[in-house]
């Protein structure tokens, strides 16, 4: 009996500190994939849908292992890697609308498209609860929606030309809301990593298809862009957003998303001389007090 309660003890005390680190581990996912448009950019000797090719091919074989070590080599049940697998195809043509949607429109207008998986997420969590946000979620999500705006308002031009792009960017976002709602749903079956590989193993030959039949140059010259790009967005990016999904609600998931504007203009303003005004500099303090808010009810209510 007392081994018993000491064990359940130890495990509840394991979850308790996996819980605390949890949703710092969901900015720091969201923060390493705010890199990849950066990176895209650097590796210009290979054609964008190329690039995301080469994110899930260099980064499978640190998947591959880290999934055996997780499940010790057996093989996952068969629905929940259907499940995964789908999410993988759903990931595949999310970065190909996008990355082909960035050569067509302005890079303020594909992030501000692409970025409606927050939103929609946001629409998913109130349909699953059928509650509309009150109090301190309601006051983060009109701080965050509103920092973005401001951050990608100053740049951002509604034209005709833009609008192959346009749609191609907002597809990318609604595609983006299927693949984490199917791996947060499968996420209660399988671990982190499995769960991962299955998806961007299902991601290569997809993302290989597309960049062949966009004839995309696909042999890169610079190795250096890439394998930044799959250990920063692959491995730890989508690493540590993988782990942290099922510990929050849609909405939390959603908000945290606004993270990835915010630094991709920060690193734009670093690395390529894009300048942020004020109004840009005080939409990231908006979208960083809206983080903050929305802990305040989950503390509140119940753990994570």
């Amino acid at each position: 009996m007392t081994a018993k309660m000491d064990s359940g003890d130890g495990s509840g005390q394991a979850k308790a500190r996996a819980n605390r680190w949890a949703f710092a581990a969901l900015l720091g996912g969201n923060i390493a994939l705010s890199l990849g448009a950066m990176l895209v950019r650097l590796a210009d000797d290979v054609g964008p849908t190329a690039s995301a090719f080469w994110r899930m091919t260099l980064a499978l074989p640190l998947l591959l292992l880290f999934a055996w070590r997780e499940t010790g080599g057996r093989l996952p049940p068969r629905p929940a890697v259907m499940v995964a697998a789908a999410a993988g195809i759903f990931f595949a043509l999310d970065l190909a609308a996008w990355h082909v949607g960035i050569l067509q429109t302005k890079i303020a207008n594909a992030t501000l498209f692409g970025n409606c998986a927050s939103l929609l997420l946001v629409l998913w969590g109130i349909f699953l609860t059928r509650e509309l946000p009150r109090g301190w979620q309601a006051l983060a999500i009109l701080l965050a929606f509103a920092g973005s705006a401001l951050l990608m308002g100053q740049s951002y031009e509604l034209s005709p030309a833009y609008l192959a792009g346009d749609l191609l960017s907002l597809l990318a976002g609604m595609l983006y809301t299927g693949y984490v709602i199917l791996m947060k749903q499968v996420r209660g079956t399988l671990e982190p990593w499995t769960a991962l590989t299955i998806a961007s193993a299902v991601c290569v030959p997809l993302l290989l298809a597309v960049a062949l039949a966009l004839g995309e140059p696909v042999m890169p010259g610079d190795w250096t862009p890439l394998i930044l790009l799959a250990l920063t967005s692959q491995i730890v990016g989508q690493g540590l957003m993988i782990w942290s999904l099922p510990r929050f609600t849609p909405l939390v998931i959603g908000l945290t998303l606004l993270v990835q504007p915010a630094v991709a203009a920060l690193a734009g303003w670093l690395m390529f001389g894009e300048r942020l005004g004020p109004i840009d500099l005080f939409g990231g303090m908006l979208v960083g007090a809206a983080l903050v808010l929305i802990r305040l009810p989950s503390r509140r209510m119940a753990p994570i």
